[in-house]
């Protein structure tokens, strides 16, 4: 296989569900933190947490260019907004009620789930 066929035969990033599945439970944690002032964000543990992703995106055959491309697309960063968005609504937040993202993120920290990981009330 050619290296241009062989660039072709990779899924888009958001298709890799490792990869999209930790990004949105990252820009969760990360809306949490912006409208809940009890919560904040484990910014460290992000950090340690994107640098990882790196690392599996490039074993997955991800160049680091492919990776920028996809976090900084204005077009996925809306995606993700859309997405997490209804997320949130599903599970009873609301935009115009800032508790209800305290009592989601206080309920994510107590599950221990991938979102509440990289959260910490104060």
């Amino acid at each position: 296989m050619s290296p241009a066929t062989a660039a072709q035969a990779k899924p888009h990033l958001r298709d890799v569900a490792e990869i999209e599945n930790i990004l949105f439970a990252a820009a969760i944690a990360h809306e949490v933190s912006e409208k809940c002032a009890s919560i904040s964000a484990r910014r460290m543990k992000a950090i340690g947490m994107a640098w990882q992703l790196r690392s599996r995106a490039n074993d997955l055959g991800y160049s680091d260019d492919e990776i920028r491309a996809y976090v900084e697309s204005d077009a996925e960063k809306s995606r993700m907004r859309a997405k997490g968005e209804a997320f949130l609504k599903q599970n009873g937040v609301s935009y115009s009620d800032p508790e209800t993202f305290c009592a989601f993120g206080r309920a994510e920290i107590a599950k221990s789930s991938a979102i509440g990981a990289l959260l910490k009330a104060r």
